[in-house]
């Protein structure tokens, strides 16, 4: 009985899904959560974090990027606490990091036209258990493996889901490159492939997904008295770029079914950042205006950061050759 049930409710998501010309399942990460600075690692220390996500869909669009859907009611929210540290633990000559938040999301979106409404809620949470980084004296690099865990509530056809039932392998590398001598301009890629597992309870597999973000920014060091710290203001434009590498699956009784051409979505804005030295405090702000939709949701993402720094981590040193 069950397995009748649960074909039956595929059957009627895939038809749904007809009527606004094959939608694609959605995947775990999260756009626009990385920007200027993409490919740099913080110093060595622990810190805290409360973000706020915030997407407005504008409208969908379908296989051809034709509007099929003008001005959904749609607003997703994801706030949270993050944790993040990085040490002086030497691994490949990089400083060994890792990460982790715990999230609350309303109206999650699942899949492009299938989404709850829900009230906040304890959604997916978020672990980075190894990053690498890396400095020279002209660029930064990155390299990292994360885990997205699908603690959120997620039932096939619910309208109170608050996760995904995906659990996601990711793997990220990038770089920030320095354009001058005092490291006042860069720019950045960070490049992540996330490898989505089936929705939990069901045979829906999300195709895999590539992932590009980062931005060129202008830097100022304002020197502060009473700390050798100095303020750092960053300003600049960000973007971020995805596509599907790999069709989702939607099996129904022997066959399977792939939901039209894989999705893509390109973004282009603007971002601001500023540290407190004295109080060790930071603030951001990043918006990015999307186009160039296929198969998805098209709109607007607002991240909003409140950083603390906990304590900072002397960097070790060599001791000095004998003489």
């Amino acid at each position: 009985m069950k397995k009748t049930i649960d074909r039956l409710t595929i059957m009627l998501l895939l038809y749904c899904v007809s009527l606004h010309a094959t939608a694609q399942v959605k995947g775990t990460h999260l756009l626009g959560d990385a920007g200027l600075g993409a490919g740099t690692q913080t110093s060595p220390s622990l810190s805290l974090a409360v973000p706020a996500y915030i997407y407005t869909a504008s409208n969908f669009k379908n296989d051809n990027g034709d509007v099929i859907n003008k001005h959904p009611d749609l607003t997703a929210f994801v706030t949270g606490v993050g944790v993040s540290v990085v040490t002086n633990v030497k691994i490949l000559g990089g400083n060994w990091g890792a990460s982790a938040l715990v999230g609350f999301a309303s109206n999650k979106i699942d899949g492009s036209q299938v989404y709850s409404k829900s009230p906040l809620s304890f959604t997916d949470t978020y672990v980075q258990p190894v990053q690498l980084g890396w400095k020279t004296a002209r660029a930064d690099f990155v390299a990292g493996y994360a885990l997205y865990l699908p603690t959120g509530r997620y039932t096939l056809g619910a309208d109170d889901n608050t996760g995904l039932g995906i659990t996601t392998n990711e793997f990220s590398g990038g770089t920030t490159l320095y354009l001058d001598a005092k490291k006042q301009w860069n720019f950045s890629l960070l490049a992540s492939y996330a490898l989505n597992s089936k929705k939990k309870n069901t045979d829906i597999k999300p195709g895999d997904l590539l992932s590009l973000e980062g931005g060129l920014a202008k830097t100022w060091y304002i020197p502060v008295a009473g700390t050798p710290i100095p303020r750092v203001i960053n300003l600049g434009m960000v973007y971020y770029i995805q596509t599907k590498s790999s069709r989702d699956k939607i099996p129904i009784t022997d066959a399977i079914t792939y939901t039209g051409t894989k999705d893509h979505i390109y973004a282009l804005g603007a971002e601001g950042n500023i540290l407190f030295p004295k109080s060790l405090t930071a603030f951001s702000f990043r918006w990015l205006g999307e186009f160039g939709a296929s198969n998805r949701f098209q709109g607007n993402t607002f991240f909003i950061t409140i950083g603390q720094n906990l304590k900072l981590f002397t960097p070790h040193t060599k001791p000095a050759a004998k003489q």
